[in-house]
């Protein structure tokens, strides 16, 4: 009985994804006008991409405060332009010495 409920569970999950992604498809034939939406629909990946990662971060080490000191770390190189290689390996140094002395 139970190993019924499991293909039921997969072929609802398959229809809602499905769905999702076919819906805005087939209900949406204008070109989006309105700033507002077009400017929530460009940042949707990007905000996606940091929930994803920001936890992983934090909790990649054997500390949160070495994970946080790293994510300082990159933001301030980020900021000041270093280029992404810059950024993860100075970010991995100083995770890296944090964790070796602490």
């Amino acid at each position: 009985m139970e190993g019924n409920k499991v293909y039921l569970y997969i072929l609802v999950m398959a229809g809602v994804t499905y769905l999702i992604r076919v819906l805005p498809l087939t209900l949406i034939r204008k070109p989006i006008r309105n700033r507002t939406i077009r400017s929530f629909l460009y940042y949707v990946p990007y905000v996606t991409l940091a929930v994803m990662t920001f936890p992983g971060i934090l909790n990649a080490t054997s500390s949160v405060y070495s994970g946080a000191a790293g994510l300082a770390a990159a933001l301030v190189l980020a900021f000041f332009g270093a280029s992404l290689f810059q950024v993860a390996v100075g970010a991995c140094g100083v995770v890296f010495l944090l964790e070796l002395f602490l």
